[in-house]
């Protein structure tokens, strides 16, 4: 992997869940196409089988070769079970230096003091990925984002609306979405990453959400499975109309004077947004 842990993690759009109880999916996850392969202990595996799971990640984590295979296709994160639960201390000891394991996601993310004795355990070079997903978690975000050693927040509605008592409707989550873009924000961290979609056939309600998303300030998505991780990057990329119009605001602020573009003023901020869109495509400005 040519890029550090942390930048990989900071700049993925597409970060894919693959139980951990499927390793015979682990290489085809990270051949997906998908930015960061999530190599899942948690929701996606009975009890029964956290053990089996966290073995097999930990063989698949620990073998040179398969490490540098998944790095080579961009990464690898485990979500380790949640900070406090019984299984959470076992992860960690299993996984802890594995030379493929490049993040941690951290699922019901709600105290700071936890995240931090985790990135302690983990080492500075492993970046933290904090999952919110509780009330406490929405209430305490700011402080999980300035945790040092956490480089990404990222969003579950699904729990949340569990805790809640509410549904995931756009608009009922609205405040939350935004609440974790401003803490971002404010801790100088990338966009967050949105939560799941959990229609399975329809790759085009994935790609839906992200644009959805992405409009809030969100820069990535969790995908559960390969056939959303296409669509989903193409949602976090600028379409064609939006280059075109950057364009045209760069092309009129070279002119000079005030400028003016379909029919609207052009100022700082605009001029901001235009060189963020194109700077998306890979075209320095």
């Amino acid at each position: 992997m040519s890029a550090s842990p942390a930048a990989v993690l900071e700049a993925a759009r597409t970060l894919l869940f693959v139980p951990g109880t499927r390793p015979d999916r682990f290489a085809k996850a990270a051949a997906s196409g998908a930015d960061l392969v999530v190599v899942d202990l948690e929701d996606a595996v009975a009890e029964a089988d956290k053990e089996t799971a966290r073995h097999a990640v930990a063989d698949w984590l620990g073998d040179a070769e398969a490490a540098e295979a998944a790095g080579g296709a961009g990464g690898v994160a485990v979500r380790f079970n949640a900070i406090g639960t019984e299984h959470h201390d076992a992860d960690v000891a299993a996984l802890a230096g594995r030379p493929g394991l490049h993040a941690v996601v951290v699922p019901m993310a709600q105290d700071p003091a936890g995240v931090a004795a985790l990135v302690r355990r983990l080492g500075q070079d492993v970046p933290v990925v904090a999952l919110v997903e509780t009330a406490i978690g929405l209430h305490r975000v700011h402080d999980l984002a300035a945790v040092h050693g956490v480089r990404r927040l990222a969003f579950g509605a699904l729990d949340l609306a569990a805790d809640l008592g509410s549904d995931t409707a756009d608009t009922t989550m609205l405040m939350a979405r935004s609440t974790l873009v401003l803490a971002s924000r404010v801790a100088g961290l990338p966009g967050p990453v949105d939560g799941t979609t959990t229609a399975l056939d329809d790759p085009e309600a994935a790609a839906a959400d992200a644009r959805r998303a992405r409009a809030l300030g969100f820069t990535g998505k969790l995908c559960i499975h390969p056939s959303q991780v296409g669509p989903v990057n193409a949602a976090f990329r600028p379409s064609e109309d939006e280059l075109a119009w950057a364009h045209r605001v760069l092309e009129a602020v070279l002119i000079g004077g005030v400028a003016r573009v379909d029919g609207q003023m052009v100022d700082a901020p605009v001029i901001a947004r235009a060189r963020s869109l194109v700077a998306l495509e890979g075209v320095s400005t």
